[in-house]
């Protein structure tokens, strides 16, 4: 089979695609044909070696994939030619980006009817981001005002429409030529974040979800009592005990496989609350070209590799 890896650490023209033996399933596991696989901004801090998470390569990289079940193992909870998705094994290695992976059948989840492989490429990784953050973490409730960095992003753009599925009142940051396509996903307030300072303009903040590093700035909107989710600093107990002195609750996420919460995704998806937004698609042999793309910064929704 055809697999993107890389022998060192280094920019994206050290991805190459190079020949090697399919994965075969183990017991409970099923081998999926991969049609389509996401890329994030994980991937390329992997690559690099900012986030030394799979050790010196070589490795295989890339989580995200959604594909067609080509083989079971024995007790493995699918059967060959069910449609599948997820983010198998995060934080080891699953070599997303290959035309098939071997996973647990309890860390994929059935393929949501209304979406086309692409687009549910898209949604495991950055959707659980946003799920573990908002629903496990912080218990988001109807009513309850919740702030978004990057809401425009691979995260955001999935955080507002799920914040406004769980019936927040959603408030967003995100650069004013992004202001209508987070407007369109439900946000209710939109802010610039390069020309407004959104601690003065936000108070009263019952859940703050951080995906920029802006966890003591964003503790000055918090209401007594109110929650930080942080996907950046989640490891930062400095600034989790700050937070906590000051009468708040701090939660740090670290995202990982969770077939329910895929399933609760799904159920988003069929019923017209969450749709994922591709930014670009690039074949499997442009992997590098993608990479380069999601290290712009620029990058509204997610990006995805097609290979089946």
């Amino acid at each position: 089979m055809r697999a993107v890896v890389q022998k060192a650490f280094g920019g994206p023209e050290v991805l190459e695609v190079v020949e090697t033996d399919r994965p075969a399933p183990l017991g409970a596991e099923v081998l999926i044909r991969v049609h389509a696989s996401g890329v994030n901004p994980v991937d390329a801090a992997v690559r690099s070696g900012a986030l030394p998470l799979l050790g010196e390569p070589p490795f295989g990289v890339g989580w995200d994939v959604s594909g067609v079940v080509e083989e079971v193992g024995p007790g493995a909870r699918f059967k060959p030619g069910d449609e599948v998705f997820g983010m198998p094994f995060f934080p080891r290695a699953a070599t997303g980006y290959a035309e098939y992976v071997a996973a647990p059948s309890r860390q994929v989840a059935r393929k949501p009817a209304g979406l086309d492989h692409v687009r549910a490429a898209a949604l495991p990784l950055a959707g659980l981001t946003a799920w573990q953050g908002l629903v496990d973490a912080a218990r988001l409730e109807a009513g309850q005002r919740v702030l978004i960095h990057r809401a425009a992003g691979g995260v955001g753009h999935l955080a507002v429409q799920i914040a406004k599925a769980r019936g927040a009142h959603v408030i967003a940051l995100a650069s004013e030529p992004k202001h209508a396509f987070v407007r369109s996903l439900g946000a209710d307030e939109v802010l610039d974040y390069r020309t407004t300072d959104y601690t003065e303009a936000v108070q009263d903040v019952d859940v703050v979800f951080d995906s920029s590093s802006e966890g003591t700035r964003s503790l000055e909107v918090l209401r007594p009592g109110g929650t930080l989710v942080s996907i950046m600093e989640h490891w930062n107990r400095e600034l989790a005990a700050r937070i906590e002195a000051a009468g708040h609750r701090f939660a740090g996420v670290s995202v990982e496989p969770d077939y329910a919460s895929l399933e609760a995704m799904a159920a988003l998806v069929d019923s017209g609350r969450l749709l994922p937004h591709i930014a670009e698609t690039f074949p499997l042999e442009e992997a590098a070209k993608a990479h380069e793309l999601v290290g712009s910064g620029r990058v509204q929704g997610k990006v995805v590799l097609t290979i089946a």
